[in-house]
């Protein structure tokens, strides 16, 4: 697992597996799930400090969100 957070455009990306994403789909207007072929590959969340999710002391939340 990698997770980066671009403090400038306050992007959190998670990625789990550099599998490659064959399906998108989108929670909102701000979180981005990537799905590949064995599940969720990669997690891109916008405004991520703005909306809580950064840092990640709620991750607990943010799993729930993606399940």
């Amino acid at each position: 697992m990698k997770i980066t957070y671009d403090d400038q455009d306050d992007i959190l990306h998670i990625e789990f597996s550099k599998e490659p994403i064959i399906k998108d789909v989108s929670h909102g207007w701000n979180v981005n799930i990537g799905f590949g072929t064995k599940g969720i590959v990669e997690i891109t969340i916008l405004e991520a400090k703005a909306g809580g999710y950064w840092p990640l002391e709620n991750a607990k939340e943010l799993l729930l969100l993606a399940a």
